[in-house]
């Protein structure tokens, strides 16, 4: 049975996921580029490719996790994404249940959600002016994304810059975050079966996932 936040969460990821890969970098990701720039132009990049892409829009599920592979894990910060999703209940965790959450975690955001990249080759996106002093390490990028028939969807980005990189690490869409949208529904897990419940939970539903494709 679904849970309120999971079908939450599956209408989040049905508005973002392609836009996610806008943070890419092939071969964007220099230390002077802006983040809201980096986006913009690999997000314009990969929409032409969902556009032209007849495998894609049918739903290949091979050529859809090529893209995401490349195009989009390297440029999430999926251990801060986590911790944010856990909230209080990170600190009980050990470094290897960190490990293992964070690699689930992953996984359920990734497989869960693949197949929506195939929905949005009629979307365009606008993009907000960034608020970002050049000492910054933290902004948030703001966008809207444009719907044939229906109302425009705000989406924003958080990203911190590591070293030379930008990595997102929250998407909230509609005013609504979406690690954060997680996070009652993991802790009352942790609560009821203990870090261990939760980590086989998250195991089970993606094995779940992995054998419907």
């Amino acid at each position: 049975m679904r849970t309120p936040g999971m079908v939450r969460a599956d209408l989040i990821w049905r508005y973002l996921v392609v836009l996610l890969i806008g943070l890419a970098t092939n071969g964007l990701a220099k230390a002077e580029t802006p983040p809201d720039v980096l986006v913009k132009n690999v997000a314009a990049e990969v929409l032409a490719v969902i556009k032209a892409d007849r495998d894609i829009q049918g739903g290949n599920q091979k050529r859809l996790n090529e893209m995401i592979e490349a195009k989009l894990l390297p440029h999430f910060d999926f251990g801060r994404m986590t911790a944010l999703a856990m909230g209080r209940s990170w600190r009980l965790t050990t470094p290897a249940q960190q490990q293992q959450l964070v690699t689930e975690f992953r996984t359920l955001l990734v497989r869960t959600y693949a197949g929506a990249l195939a929905n949005y080759k009629e979307h365009t996106i606008e993009y907000k002016p960034l608020r970002m002093q050049p000492a910054d390490t933290d902004v948030v990028v703001r966008t809207q994304v444009m719907q044939p028939g229906a109302q425009p969807i705000a989406i924003d980005y958080s990203m911190a810059k590591t070293g030379n990189s930008w990595k997102a690490y929250d998407v909230i869409v509609g005013g609504v975050s979406l690690v954060t949208n997680y996070r009652d529904e993991f802790n009352n897990m942790v609560r009821d079966a203990g870090v261990d419940g939760l980590i086989k939970a998250l195991t089970d539903k993606n094995s779940a996932t992995a054998q419907k494709k």
